[in-house]
Formats: structure tokens, sequence, C-alpha cells
């Protein structure tokens, strides 16, 4: 199996790769048109990547079979242009969301105590306990988490250690699943803005939640509360955040932005960081060795077993729902040829297959295949299918 990785990898994870027989091409610079070339040159049946984007012209350069996201995103990934070319997209859910919940209660702290404004005046030889010594505290105090996943998960622990209270939306969110983990489930994202003194955000992108948080969630914040985003800087409206901290005077910790460089490095200069309230980090939520050491170890096991057995943990791309509207259900001797027959068969009959299996019973004798098939059964088909001699019986299911 070749494997490329175009982002920083743990060393262990590179070992691991290697000692299972994998081909490692390990170029951590490589980005657009270099990775392009590397895909072309090298010809890897996998690609692994942290924050480096992988356009079309990246799946199409070589001979890819699956993509892995170190990581619990996959927005940088054209998955649409992989799912057409039947390429998996794979990534590592929740192996970082530990890492990204501490910086979210970080800057929550901060923001509270001003941390960053105390360091800069310290450092710039300004002595201000009168100022800086006023904060509202955090005890009893309401978080508000949008987003109930791995990471929201394990900020509403941490928040009941603070003493905070916790409100929440998801769309999963259930009562029963709120009565568990001692939490209020709202009903939509203004419900949360309008209950909490913090809002914490913890969304996937995707179709649904880019721009999800706009001028009317800004405009239900209490005044003066905090807001901090670790999530992805496309899921807010920017300008109509930008507007509350100006009009309603809502601190932000940032972690990410709609706008930021895919680079580790460069100039960059984000116009909200500039307001008095908004403090900004680099993107650093995943970035501790715990969580990166968690991510190699999960995108390691992603490509074994993928190269073991063909299929991929964590796929994102596949189907949830086909156009099949009948599954034939073959029983049938464990023989050569007997599914060969059948999908001679069912190709004469002009139907399309769409999903397949053939699960075997013990001591190997016999089986049954479940054929998914886009289209009208006929009975000249059945009976087509029947007539092999290691046919035992053939059955037609309505989806």
């Amino acid at each position: 199996m070749r494997v490329l990785i175009a982002d920083s990898f743990e060393s262990s994870g590179l070992d691991a790769l290697e000692a299972a027989d994998c081909e490692v091409t390990y170029r951590p610079g490589a980005k657009d048109q270099a990775l392009v070339d590397e895909v072309a040159a090298h010809a890897p049946d996998v690609l692994i990547v942290r924050s480096t984007k992988v356009p079309e012209a990246v799946l199409a350069a070589g001979p890819l079979k699956l993509v892995v996201r170190a990581g619990a995103g996959y927005n940088t990934i054209d998955v649409a242009a992989a799912s057409r070319m039947g390429i998996y997209v794979s990534n590592c859910p929740g192996k970082n969301s530990i890492a990204v919940a501490e910086l979210a209660f970080g800057l929550i702290a901060a923001l509270d105590r001003r941390i960053a404004d105390n360091v800069a005046d310290l450092r710039a030889g300004v002595w201000n306990k009168l100022e800086y010594g006023k904060a509202r505290g955090l005890f009893g105090r309401t978080l508000g988490l949008i987003g109930l996943g791995g990471i929201g998960s394990a900020m509403v622990p941490r928040a009941l250690a603070f003493g905070m209270p916790v409100v929440a939306w998801s769309r999963s969110l259930t009562d029963e699943r709120a009565a568990e983990l001692g939490i209020t489930r709202s009903d939509s994202p203004v419900a949360v803005a309008e209950a909490a003194d913090v809002v914490s955000v913890h969304l996937a992108l995707n179709g649904d939640t880019r721009g999800l948080l706009g001028a009317d969630f800004f405009a239900a914040m209490r005044p003066g509360a905090y807001f901090v985003n670790t999530s992805r800087g496309e899921v807010i409206d920017q300008q109509a955040l930008a507007e509350a901290v100006r009009d309603q005077g809502i601190r932000a910790g940032l972690d990410v932005f709609a706008d930021e460089p895919a680079s580790g490095s460069g100039e960059y200069h984000p116009a909200i960081v500039d307001l008095p309230g908004v403090y900004g980090t680099h993107h650093i939520g995943a970035s501790t060795d715990q969580a990166q050491q968690a991510i190699a170890t999960e995108a390691v096991r992603i490509v074994t077993v993928f190269a073991e057995t063909g299929e991929v943990p964590n796929v994102v791309n596949l189907a949830r729902a086909t156009p099949a509207t009948h599954t034939l259900v073959i029983r049938h001797l464990d023989r050569p040829g007997v599914l060969a027959s059948a999908l001679d068969a069912i190709s004469a009959a002009g139907l399309n297959v769409q999903e397949m299996e053939n699960v075997v019973f013990e001591g190997g004798e016999a089986a049954v295949a479940r054929i998914n098939l886009e289209g009208p059964v006929e009975p000249d088909l059945v009976d087509r299918v029947a007539a092999h001699p290691s046919v035992l019986d053939v059955q037609v299911i309505a989806l």
C-alpha cells in the first residue's frame, strides 16, 4: 500500500505505517500544484492530510483510492469530486475533542479575566490592577453550547466543574440525552443565545451549518456575554459578530476564521481581532501532543484496516440512500459461477445493481446473496436466476 502524507504527522504514526509494510512518502510541505505533482509522481493508494486542501486536481492526478483527513472535519477535501471518482474519504472524529474543549475553556477564562490584555500591558510596562481587577466570574453563569458532538459533549463536564449550568442545542439532542448529561435542551440556536452568559460553538461545517449563526443569533445574545468559536469560521457571520462586539459589548474568543491561510505561517490580519474585547488564536484547537498522537493512531488504523480488508472506517462519502427499489435474495450453494450467472441475468434485464453482499453459512457449503436493484424485478429474471443448478431459492423484496 503506497501512502503519501502531505502534512505534519507524528513520527510514531510514520513508524507504524512502515511497520505495516506501507510504502510511505512524507511531504509535509506539499500544497497546491506541488501536491498534484507529488500524487502524479508517487501514484499513492492513500493520501493523508490535515489542513492541506485536496481539490479535484489532486484527486485526478493519480490512482488514489482513499483520502484520510487526520482530524475531525473534512471541508478542505472536495468530497463531491472524490465521490464521482469512487475515492473513499475518511476522517478521525473525536480524537481531538478534549484538546479543543481545553482551548475553548481557556478562551472563556481569558475573556472573563482579560488575560491577553493583562499580559500586553504588563509587557508594555503598564500596571493597571485597578482596571483588570474587575471581572464577572464564571461560577453560576450559564454556558450555552451550539453543537453537542464529541467536542461539545467534552465541554459539559468541564462546565459543571466550573459550577456553570449548561443549555445546549443540537439537531440530534433529545430530552433523554440532555437529562443523562445533566443539561437543558434548547429548541434553537437563538434560544441558546437568549439563555446563556457564555456561548461556545462546536459545529461541523456543511451545507446546513454554513452561516448558521447570523445577525438574529448575535442580536439575541445578552449584552456583555462571551462568544467562543473553535469549530469553523464559516459557521458564523463574522460581520454580524463584529457589530455585536461594537454595539452589545460582546467579548469574543476566536480560534477559527472564514478566510484563514492554508499554510502554517504567513501574513494574516483579520479586521475583527482589532476590536476591543476580541481575542484570536491561530486555529490551534486540536494542536496538542496528546491529540496529534491519538489522531495519528486513528489514521494508521484506517489505512491498515483498508489494506487488510478493503473496508474503510469512518468513511464519510458513502450514499446514505440509493435509488434501489427491490432486493433480490438468492440462497445458493457456495459454488463458482453462481453470482456471475445471476449478475449476467440482471444485466440482460437492464437493471442497475446498487448494493450487494454475499454471506456464507458456517461450514462453507451454502450462502445468501442480497442484491439491491434499481427497477422492477420481473418474473422471467427470477426464473433465469433460479435456473442455475446451485441456486436453492430466490426471493424478491420491495424496498
